[in-house]
């Protein structure tokens, strides 16, 4: 990364270059005196901006507008094109994928069965980044970087992943660099449940929250934690993993034979909870759940136990229900599990609400959304960089 000394003339072409940049991000397309305006800045300087940005390959016109006065002027807009990522989310029986792009554009979102891969970190990616590509109608050569929600904890530092049994054919070690020496691209790796807190924080229900737990029951048992927008992934990327924690003695008389977190809230124990049979799907036991008030209320004093737990550890002010389990609940389940919580609390603490209990805003495809803002962030970021030396 090259260094500019603030105050000196390259800085500050840099500054109002980044300003530039980031407000036709937000705002999309515009003329030169609307960026001026936005800006502060004067139309000329306005205008200096522009024609550096598009030299550096940032921005292209975009048509035109009417203004006030005067003939129409030109719009800019960022480029879709000056740098292109897949953001791909590996699940239990299949691959989602989605372009990405500075502008966070929308794109069609591909769908790969896994049951008949030859399974394999080059393998799945690859597939992954040439259906998405092709659904985009973009070029493979085009993308430069991918970001991977996997149903295991990462470490990033030693490029391991770890807690896992959804990924066959994957190394615990060395994922990531076989991915990019395969394709040449930049790899971002990250547990699936981080990418679903990052996908609540900017588009589901704790967009308001200064800091959150999420508690993700599905597949598996999980907990993200965001502390002022920053998720945390502990020393080795494991923070959260409380599906392997035994389950307190309060458990045992909603469940049993249940060991750990996994048992009271994952397939095994939300499956027969619900009446499924056997071979059933999370997702199938779950519908179950619709008009019949006596298992939501069931399930509603298992997911207490959890809370309580993330309670005790975190002290936050907003615990969020997600996965397929806390999503099929909804507003119901997260009101049941709030009753108990408040009733349970000692009197000196009910004359304020401590703890607050909703259900996900982001009520599918979590983990993708969250891998695209992850990788939408880092592309812009990495834009921003060719700013300051172009």
């Amino acid at each position: 990364m090259t260094t500019i000394d603030p105050g000196t003339p390259t800085w500050l072409r840099a500054h109002n270059d980044r300003t530039a940049f980031r407000l036709l991000l937000e705002h999309g397309p515009l003329s030169r005196s609307r960026l001026g305006q936005l800006s502060g800045l004067s139309k000329p300087t306005a205008g200096q901006m522009i024609q550096r940005l598009e030299r550096v390959g940032l921005i292209e016109p975009m048509g035109e507008t009417s203004e006030a006065r005067g003939p129409n002027a030109t719009v800019y807009g960022v480029r879709r094109d000056s740098m292109t990522g897949v953001a791909i989310s590996i699940l239990a029986d299949a691959i989602e994928a989605v372009v990405t792009d500075p502008t966070d554009a929308e794109h069609p979102v591909v769908v790969l069965p896994t049951a008949d891969l030859d399974r394999s970190p080059e393998s799945d990616v690859i597939s992954a980044i040439d259906a998405a590509c092709r659904a985009a109608g973009v070029p493979r050569t085009s993308v430069s970087v991918v970001a991977i929600g996997v149903q295991a904890a990462v470490d990033a530092d030693v490029d391991e992943v770890s807690l896992t049994d959804t990924l066959p054919g994957w190394p615990l070690v060395g994922a990531r660099a076989r991915i990019e020496e395969a394709t040449g691209m930049t790899v971002i790796l990250e547990n699936d449940v981080n990418l679903a807190t990052i996908a609540e924080r900017n588009h589901g229900t704790a967009a308001d929250a200064e800091s959150f737990a999420y508690l993700w029951m599905g597949w598996g048992v999980g907990v993200g934690v965001d502390v002022a927008g920053v998720v945390q992934r502990g020393a080795s990327g494991s923070a959260g993993e409380i599906g392997y924690l035994s389950v307190p003695r309060s458990a045992l008389a909603y469940a049993p034979d249940a060991n750990d977190f996994t048992d009271l809230l994952g397939p095994q124990g939300v499956i027969p909870l619900l009446g499924g049979a056997a071979g059933d799907t999370v997702e199938t036991a779950l519908t179950r759940l619709a008009g019949h008030p006596e298992l939501m209320s069931a399930l509603a004093d298992r997911v207490s136990v959890a809370v309580r737990l993330v309670e005790a550890l975190l002290d936050p002010g907003l615990v969020v229900l997600g996965g397929q389990t806390g999503i099929a609940g909804g507003d119901e389940l997260a009101a049941l599990v709030q009753e108990r919580l408040d009733r349970e609390r000692p009197e000196t603490r009910r004359a304020r609400r401590v703890l607050e209990v909703r259900a996900s805003g982001v009520p599918t495809q979590s983990i993708l959304r969250g891998a695209r803002r992850l990788l939408t962030t880092h592309i812009r970021e990495c834009l921003e960089e060719t700013i300051a030396v172009g």
